[in-house]
C-alpha cells in the first residue's frame, strides 16, 4: 500500500452524478447484473456505501455483518438524498489512513482494511459502469480508481477460486481500453447494452 491511500471522493461523486441522472421511468429497467433492476442496483450502492463506511470506521455490527446476497436490495422513497449522503460519508471515512489499516469486516467477512478499501473501490467503479450502461449515460471513472480496480481484479483473476462475487472473466483484447478490460475482469461483457 502507498503512504497516501486512494481518495474515494472523485469516484463516489461520479456515482452520485450517475444516480442523479436516473429517471423514475428507468428504475425498473434491467442492468448488467442479471438479478438486479436499476432500483436494486441503487439499493445495493446505498447498502455497500453504508457497510464500507462502517467497515472503515471499524464500527462493526449489522451493516458490516450482513452478506450482500442475504436479500435483494432495494431503495426507499428517500433514495435520491440517501445515496449521495452515504457516498460522501464513505469517501470521508476512507480519507483517514486508519481505515486502510488493521482488520475490519464487510459483508460478514473479516479482512484487512487495505483489502476492504480495494473492494469498495472495485464496487464503486464496476457498479458505476453498471448504472451508466443501464441508464444510457456516459461514464468516465476516476482514473486512479479505475487503475486500482483493474489491478485488484487482475490479481483476483489469477486465483483459482474467485469466490461468489465475480463471474467468469470475459475475454477482452489486450489493446482494448482499460475500462473495457476492467469490466471483462469483473465478469461482465463490455458490450452489454440495455434491452430495447
Amino acid at each position: 500500500m502507498t503512504d497516501t491511500p486512494l481518495d474515494l471522493g472523485p469516484q463516489a461523486r461520479i456515482v452520485a452524478r450517475l444516480a442523479e441522472g436516473v429517471t423514475d421511468e428507468q428504475l425498473a429497467d434491467g442492468t448488467p447484473c442479471p438479478d438486479y433492476a436499476v432500483h436494486h442496483l441503487l439499493g445495493h450502492l446505498i447498502g455497500l456505501a453504508v457497510a464500507f463506511r462502517d467497515a472503515g470506521r471499524k464500527d462493526l455490527g449489522v451493516t458490516t455483518d450482513t452478506r450482500p446476497d442475504a436479500a435483494v436490495p432495494d431503495i426507499g422513497p428517500g433514495w435520491r438524498e440517501d445515496l449521495p449522503k452515504a457516498l460522501d460519508e464513505l469517501a470521508e471515512v476512507w480519507r483517514d489512513p486508519a481505515a486502510w489499516t488493521g482488520m475490519t469486516r464487510a459483508g460478514g467477512v473479516d479482512l484487512p482494511g487495505e483489502v476492504a478499501g480495494a473492494v469498495v473501490i472495485d464496487e464503486l467503479v464496476t457498479h458505476g459502469w453498471d448504472l451508466a450502461r443501464a441508464t444510457g449515460q456516459d461514464y468516465t471513472p476516476d482514473p486512479a480508481a479505475l487503475r486500482a480496480t483493474h489491478d485488484f481484479l487482475a490479481a483476483a483473476a489469477e486465483e483459482a477460486d474467485r469466490g461468489d462475487i465475480f463471474g467468469p472473466v470475459v475475454p477482452v483484447p489486450s489493446d482494448a481500453p482499460l475500462l473495457d478490460r476492467t469490466v471483462g475482469l469483473s465478469g461482465r461483457d463490455p458490450h452489454w447494452t440495455r434491452p430495447v
